[in-house]
């Protein structure tokens, strides 16, 4: 929450993110060595980020402490570049010039929402115009651009949602992440929440709706890099969350959403009581579905449903074989 100005009505980073401390720049250091040693030397593609505040509207002498941080692993090729999250009014041509400098190559903006009345009743504190002029300076100074949003706002719609992906995509997002609202401890949403004045969504409406944006995202070729919130151990545990869609497989839940549609489409030949579904590997344990609910679903049709793996078939692609 470091830099922010505002409060949003659902945000407490510390138990979001299972982080009670503010790294300095040798904790910077050490946590790249940390995880470098993790991570394969051949064929990847390494990136520092720096999430959890609002990272531009820090003091510039310490924004470039961290960056600086990062500058020898940069020159010798064992990270590729830098990606940071901000808020979209705290992006001009002055930041966009120094983090270039600093080899900043991805900025992602805490969009949320692309309506003015939910961002309001959030507490957000800017608008949608702040959110397309700054996704406009950040691509038209070759950054690549990343957008968050969440469902489930105050006074959200799957239509407001829908919609939003689509203006996500228009303004040329390269990354996405997609987080359903939960309500945290301790937030003003909690006491909306009790007083009745905020229903979350249901899990199963969550799922949905994350499913049908997800489906504007990947017909416009844009990376889905972050489906449901990181699984803090607050919110493992339940001592952090009071309500909402918060579920450690939630991506699993999205992508089974995604396979179940397809396959409620199929249309089962007659005398046949066997189904045979080829996939891509990728797909394999969507397509079956989280606890097997793909498989059930099926098995009230056919008496016997296998699937199979065929590497040659990407993404949703399949082939059905009826016996």
């Amino acid at each position: 929450m470091q830099a922010c100005p505002f409060r949003c009505i659902f945000c407490d980073q510390e138990k979001i993110s299972g982080h009670l401390n503010i790294p300095v720049a040798e904790d910077v250091v050490q946590i790249i060595e940390k995880h470098l040693e993790t991570i394969p030397a051949t064929n990847s593609i390494i990136e520092l980020g720096f999430f959890g505040g609002t990272f531009t509207g820090l003091p510039l002498h310490q924004q470039e402490t961290y960056l600086n941080a990062a500058k020898p692993y940069l020159e010798t090729g064992k990270i590729s570049g830098i990606r940071l999250s901000t808020r979209p009014d705290f992006i001009d041509e002055e930041i966009l010039d120094f983090l270039k400098k600093h080899h900043v190559k991805t900025i992602e903006l805490g969009a949320q929402s692309m309506n003015d009345e939910v961002l309001k009743k959030s507490g957000r504190g800017h608008t949608t115009a702040d959110i397309v002029a700054a996704a406009e300076k950040i691509v038209e100074n070759s950054f690549r651009l990343g957008l968050q949003m969440m469902i489930g706002l105050p006074g959200d719609t799957m239509e407001n949602a829908i919609f939003t992906a689509k203006r996500f995509v228009e303004m040329l997002a390269v990354d996405v992440r997609i987080y359903p609202l939960v309500v945290i401890k301790g937030t003003p949403l909690e006491k909306m929440y009790s007083s009745g004045k905020y229903v979350p969504l249901s899990l199963e409406d969550a799922v949905k709706t994350t499913s049908e944006v997800s489906k504007i995202f990947e017909a416009a070729g844009v990376n889905i890099i972050r489906t449901g919130l990181h699984p803090s151990e607050g919110l493992l545990n339940g001592d952090d969350l009071i309500a909402g869609p918060f579920h450690v497989s939630f991506k699993e839940l999205v992508l089974t959403e995604r396979w179940r549609e397809i396959f409620s489409k199929i249309q089962k030949p007659e005398n046949t009581s066997q189904i045979s579904i080829s996939v891509g590997g990728r797909e394999l344990n969507y397509a079956v579905g989280y606890q097997a609910s793909n498989k059930n679903l099926l098995l009230k049709t056919y008496q016997k449903v296998n699937f199979k793996i065929d590497e040659s078939l990407k993404n949703r692609e399949y082939h059905v074989n009826f016996y």
